[in-house]
């Protein structure tokens, strides 16, 4: 068998930026899967605080230029790219002025939420998947990592379905533990909208709150995958009232399950 394409999209990965445990499991687990014999491409936000000079990042000029529609505005898409030391991986930084140029990540230094972190998380992942379509590169696995990645199953199902480069790709969201309070105003339905969407495939992002998006990842990826990590009540809620229909994965983040993460991989594939 041909060796496996895993796609990761995430919202951090270290060395590059680290606030949560989504980029040190980011860092791991995709050397895990190469070393393994897997070929790994992986997508980031290229947030303001990431220090280009330091990191080495640099702009891939014939991925450049594609301009991403949220609602009505169209706005243009940055490709970077930088290499993660003492390993043979590259990273794909998704960049805009208006969405990563802020010194910050999802809030202000008032810690106060950025009001267009929805538009940010739209603008990513249609940016990862034209960029991926326009890299030629044919993912088997699509695995979509926190909240910001959510949309990105929905998309796999719809616009990209029947596109030469995804028509065989099934995903996976990953949960974390990384809850905001924050309602998105305005027609958030209208942002994220993309060709073959209707109104009720988006009826879940109505709420416009962090369990609307983790809804929509759950509704249209192929697998869940709850990290080991004390949610909330409600989130504990939505994950139960899923598990009745869709069986949920919890694991932990931790070198421990990368076996697990590699039979998972295979079995989505085959």
């Amino acid at each position: 068998m041909s060796k496996l394409r895993i796609l990761y999209a995430a919202t951090e990965i270290d060395p590059f930026l680290q606030t949560t445990k989504v980029a040190e499991f980011l860092r791991m687990l995709p050397q895990a899967m190469q070393e393994r014999g897997m070929e790994v491409r992986i997508f980031v936000p290229r947030f303001g605080l990431i220090n280009e000079r330091k990191n080495r990042l640099h702009e891939v000029v014939r991925l450049s230029g594609i301009n991403i529609a949220v609602g009505e505005e169209e706005k243009p898409l940055i490709i970077k790219v930088a290499s993660i030391p003492n390993a043979k991986l590259q990273v794909y930084f998704i960049d805009n002025e208006d969405y990563f140029h802020r010194k910050s990540v999802l809030v202000d230094k008032d810690n106060k939420f950025h009001a267009d972190n929805d538009e940010r998380a739209i603008f990513f992942c249609k940016g990862v998947l034209e960029t991926v379509k326009k890299l030629g590169w044919a993912p088997d696995i699509v695995h979509c990592n926190d909240w910001m990645t959510s949309l990105i199953p929905l998309y796999l199902k719809s616009t990209y379905k029947n596109d030469p480069i995804f028509k065989t790709a099934k995903s996976i969201f990953s949960v974390y533990n990384n809850e905001f309070a924050h309602k998105f105003e305005g027609d958030l339905l209208e942002k994220a909208r993309m060709l073959d969407i209707e109104d009720e495939m988006l009826a879940n992002l109505r709420a416009g709150d962090f369990g609307a998006f983790i809804k929509m990842g759950m509704q249209y990826a192929d697998k869940v995958i709850k990290s080991n990590e004390d949610f909330s009540d409600n989130l504990n809620a939505l994950f139960q009232e899923y598990n009745n229909t869709n069986q949920i994965n919890t694991l932990n983040s931790d070198e421990n399950t990368l076996d697990s993460y590699f039979d998972l991989y295979n079995e989505l594939a085959n």
